[in-house]
């Protein structure tokens, strides 16, 4: 939604951020970034957020943990895309990895077996080089650490 002509005060664009944040866990940066299309100036931003904060409606570490099992549970991303997608959002190091052990481990390793062997199955192609080229490809994509897919590819193509 963008906001052209509209002006907000501080305290409709502190209600707008609270409904914002309680719909769905967010990250300071898209918290800001919806107050700057909001044309909120600088200090607005800062007294907003601060607000959020200790209100409870912006939890970094608690969106952190979240996303990653949101991310891995649904879209069955690997550590590794759930790590960049983080970063990108400006999330720490300390809160990344607090994020990642919501992924159990065996848990993610089924996961991998089972998203390889669904994908085998849906690659056509005749030639072993280029089935495991294809499988290994869509796994690095979605971020399954290399030794993990390489090991899956000797296990499943010969």
């Amino acid at each position: 939604m963008k906001y052209n002509n509209t002006s907000f005060t501080v305290t409709e664009a502190r209600k707008k951020l609270e409904s914002y944040c309680a719909y769905q866990d967010r990250c300071h940066k898209e918290v800001v970034q919806k107050l700057k299309e909001m044309r909120m100036i600088p200090e607005a931003i800062d007294q907003i957020v601060t607000h959020l904060i200790q209100e409870n409606y912006l939890n970094e570490e608690r969106f952190a943990r979240s996303f990653a099992r949101g991310k891995f549970n649904i879209k069955k991303w690997g550590k590794n895309r759930i790590v960049n997608e983080l970063k990108q959002r400006d999330i720490s190091r300390f809160n990344i990895s607090t994020a990642l052990k919501e992924i159990d481990e065996n848990s993610y390793l089924e996961t991998l077996d089972a998203l390889a062997k669904k994908r085998l199955a849906q690659i056509t192609e005749k030639n072993t080089q280029r089935r495991k080229k294809k499988l290994a490809d869509y796994l690095l994509y979605r971020g399954w650490e290399s030794h993990l897919v390489y090991a899956k590819l000797q296990e499943l193509v010969n």
